[in-house]
């Protein structure tokens, strides 16, 4: 994955990502401008799948004691 893939947040992602879908949905792109823009939106749906799993995990960090007290969460470990 590309280094500008990984440093965009989630949400620009997402957005470059639909952006792509949209181009390729018209068929306005040449073939060489099809494969270089579906190659990159690989890269950027790896990378909203990676924060999502990460995400994910975080969320399920988060513990609810039985007693209704307030949630405690724990620090994420991605290793």
């Amino acid at each position: 994955m590309s280094s500008q893939a990984t440093s965009l947040s989630f949400e620009q992602a997402l957005s470059e990502l639909e952006q792509i879908v949209q181009k390729l949905e018209t068929g306005d792109a040449s073939l060489d401008e099809a494969i270089a823009a579906y190659s990159r939106g690989i890269e950027l749906k790896n990378q909203c799948q990676k924060r999502l799993e990460s995400a994910r995990l975080q969320v399920e960090k988060i513990q609810f004691p039985d007693d209704g007290s307030d949630a405690s969460i724990e620090p994420f470990d991605s290793e």
